[in-house]
């Protein structure tokens, strides 16, 4: 028992362990649909006979989904670079699946967002390791 919880009432104690169980059973769920939405990307792509660049950004989605899952049970690395991670892939298959369509401004917005969400996840993992 850490030395917050033994300054917490009981009250206090029970409320966060409510929300502790909640938070994994989300998880849990989060886990699952993920796992459970590839399997029916690659049933797709097994079907239609045919791999696009955008499906296999999709499966870079669900893995790091999966990786920021496993980054919150294991403690090991920094949880704030795996969504930052997931904007950054789901801002490049934006560009990859609208991007003949798409006006040459917004491509180049998009990707000056790729390029600060780098520069923040930069940031954070060197910041992170000197703590």
């Amino acid at each position: 028992m850490s030395e917050d919880e033994r300054n917490a009432s009981p009250r206090t104690i029970l409320v966060g362990r409510g929300f502790n169980l909640v938070e994994h059973a989300l998880l849990l769920i989060i886990a699952l649909m993920t796992i459970g939405a590839a399997a029916g990307e690659v049933w797709r792509v097994v079907q239609v006979e045919e791999i696009t660049l955008a499906d296999i950004l999709l499966m870079f989605l669900y893995t790091e989904v999966i990786g920021m899952i496993g980054v919150f049970y294991t403690g090991k690395g920094n949880a704030f670079v795996y969504p930052i991670f997931i904007a950054i892939t789901a801002l490049a298959r934006l560009i990859v699946l609208q991007g003949k369509n798409m006006a040459p401004e917004n491509i180049v917005f998009e990707a000056s967002a790729i390029l600060l969400l780098a520069i923040a996840a930069a940031i954070i993992t060197r910041t992170g390791r000197h703590q």
